[in-house]
């Protein structure tokens, strides 16, 4: 991956994850900061960035197909009664600078961009901890305050008549393998079970690696999960599920997802433990 001014996220001095602020990508693909490579404390990769199947899915970052149809998740906009369709709406998120940076975490100041206008200013802060000898923490924060004299609505395909598609929000591309990831919750198991529940926690396993997202806040907690692990791997927490969120001028929409990255496939019980550890005070 090509860009510039990229930081790298340590823990206990071992690399975990680059972070690139200003990455070279067409118009069409919504440049945005993001992390990849990620990796396990033993070095296996569990992000993809630009892959073949998704050319706008960029590791891991903040995404959203729909700021009052503007498109910051990349590709086509799926427009109702029509499909997936090409425009030229695309907005980019804009680094502006660190409030903070160091090897295990930064606190960056960032704009939403389109059609020439700054709609939405973020605060993102990011922090990586580590946990175990083979699993460490991933803790990504981001505020969208909305800089504009008018609401703002953030929608989906879902709520522009596409069910199910409701992808937007903290999303994290995953490395894809021969091989479907497992995926499960605390009590469902399974693309079509977990797909669009809201759930504590969702882990997604690989051959020899496991990733774990929880919503660290109460209102994080609340948006139901996106799963998708047969056409692609990958998991984001939803912010227009089923209505059109609006944020009013002035106001700031934050949420919280911590994320443990772990060398080999965790069951359940696992998995939980671990959770509990990163999102404890």
């Amino acid at each position: 991956m090509t860009g510039h001014d990229s930081l790298v996220l340590r823990v206990a001095g071992r690399p975990v994850g680059r972070y690139v602020t200003r990455p070279e990508l067409p118009a069409r693909l919504s440049p945005r900061p993001c992390l990849h490579p990620v990796t396990t404390l033993a070095g296996t990769v569990v992000t993809e960035f630009s892959p073949a199947d998704h050319l706008h899915h960029l590791g891991v970052g903040v995404a959203v197909p729909d700021v009052e149809g503007h498109n910051f998740w990349g590709g086509r906009t799926y427009v109702r009664d029509r499909g997936p369709t090409e425009l030229d709406n695309h907005g980019a998120q804009r680094h502006t600078a660190f409030q903070l940076r160091d090897p295990d975490g930064f606190v960056e100041e960032l704009r939403w961009v389109a059609a020439g206008t700054e709609l939405l200013r973020e605060r993102r802060t990011v922090a990586a901890t580590g946990l175990t000898d083979a699993a460490w923490a991933l803790d990504f924060t981001f505020s969208l305050t909305n800089v504009t004299p008018d609401p703002l609505t953030i929608g989906s395909p879902a709520t522009n008549g596409r069910p199910g598609a409701a992808y937007g929000g903290f999303f994290w591309r995953a490395r894809k393998e021969s091989e479907a990831p497992r995926v499960f919750t605390g009590d469902r198991e399974g693309e079509r079970e977990v797909h669009g529940t809201r759930a504590d926690w969702l882990a997604l396993t690989g051959d020899t690696w496991s990733l774990v997202f929880a919503g660290a806040t109460d209102r994080t907690r609340r948006d139901p999960w996106f799963v998708r692990t047969e056409e692609y791997p990958g998991v984001g927490s939803s912010l227009a599920y089923d209505e059109r969120p609006a944020i009013a001028p002035g106001d700031t929409l934050v949420r919280r997802i911590v994320t443990v990255v772990a060398d080999g496939r965790l069951g359940p019980d696992e998995a939980a433990t671990l959770v509990r550890k990163a999102v404890s005070p």
